[in-house]
């Protein structure tokens, strides 16, 4: 078998993936029942919720709407090909590939094109900022001191994942 299925009942091949399978609401399904950190943390929160918290930021730090849309979208490859931790994740050059394209095809849907370099420099400062606060807090580690470059204070709870899954979409239709 060479697809998968999502919770909408397509069958997407994220290896030759088709732009028109491409469904927010699976995004939003699948990325709110995917738990950060390979699931090492003191609690189950969602991809979904991390990319809430960055889109959350970018509006906070008044960028426009690809810089929010990207950010709540910065992750959407992982609703079709899941989550590789990162120091494994580098070293995949194939996985990396595919998750790119898959990732620029994403964007391009929903943005209408792929974020210039400096559109995705802000998405992945905001990523990293995240992360720093979600380690602090889920994890009872510093990783690094970048989630005092937060604008907005985050705070990470377990969230039912329905409530999840609506605010991923209510989101992005407020967006969009």
């Amino acid at each position: 078998m060479s697809y998968i299925t999502t919770i909408s009942g397509k069958h997407f091949d994220p290896i030759e993936p088709d732009k028109e399978l491409i469904d927010i609401n699976d995004i939003a399904h699948s990325l709110s029942l995917v738990c950060r950190a390979n699931g090492h943390m003191k609690f189950f929160y969602s991809v979904a919720q991390h990319s809430i918290a960055c889109a959350l930021e970018a509006k906070e730090c008044g960028y426009g709407r690809d810089v929010v849309l990207g950010a709540l979208l910065h992750d959407a490859s992982e609703a079709y090909m899941s989550d590789v931790i990162r120091p494994l994740k580098s070293q995949m050059s194939y996985y990396l590939e595919a998750e790119s394209r898959l990732q620029d095809m994403i964007w391009g849907k929903f943005i209408g094109h792929i974020p210039d370099e400096a559109a995705q420099k802000k998405i992945f400062e905001i990523d990293d900022q995240m992360l720093s606060m979600e380690f602090k807090q889920l994890m009872a580690e510093e990783l690094n001191d970048d989630y005092k470059r937060l604008k907005r204070e985050v705070i990470c709870e377990y969230r039912p994942q329905s409530d999840v899954c609506s605010e991923f979409t209510g989101l992005f239709n407020e967006v969009i």
